[in-house]
């Protein structure tokens, strides 16, 4: 005699079974999935730039929570003008890392063993706030045209990744 299942036991089976025959996802392709969407809310967030030469974006993620996000441009209180007349940066622009972990230290938060994502990697000066913050791992999607920062962070033991394509599926 053949067992009968509600429709809603049947469909049970099945979908364990569906589950079954999943491949279980790799931590390493889960983590990748991960920084890429956080390199394209980067990219969203450098939108929000007012500067014209560049436009980055930075968002430090700790322990899979979003707790700080930054984007180039002026202090509070200057207007929101990056570039002067002959299109150079003013030399009182803000970096898109400098102003996410500015908002850190004015937060009750911090930024040990943290992940940086950052649209364009860090500079000279940028890369000794990230080492002094405590954060651990810079993920980049473009590199800035002076690398000395990603060799000093580096050098300082903070893992470095870059990711030139976020958009992708791969």
């Amino acid at each position: 005699m053949p067992l009968l299942f509600s429709p809603s036991i049947r469909a049970f089976f099945i979908f364990v079974f569906m589950c079954k025959e999943t491949a279980p996802i790799s931590q390493e392709a889960k983590q990748l999935r991960y920084d890429k969407a956080y390199l394209r809310m980067a990219t969203t967030w450098a939108e929000l730039s007012h500067c014209t030469r560049k436009q980055v974006g930075a968002l430090i993620v700790q322990n899979g929570m979003i707790i700080s996000d930054g984007y180039n441009g002026t202090p509070a209180g200057f207007p929101n003008c990056c570039e002067d007349d002959n299109g150079d940066t003013h030399w009182y622009v803000l970096h898109a890392e400098a102003n996410a972990i500015l908002k850190v230290a004015q937060s009750t938060n911090n930024c040990q063993a943290a992940t940086l994502y950052l649209t364009l990697s860090p500079c000279k000066e940028c890369s000794k706030l990230i080492l002094q913050a405590g954060i651990t791992r810079v993920v980049y999607i473009d590199e800035y045209k002076d690398i000395t920062g990603l060799h000093f962070l580096k050098e300082a033991g903070v893992a470095i990744e870059r990711i030139a394509d976020p958009f992708s599926q791969k």
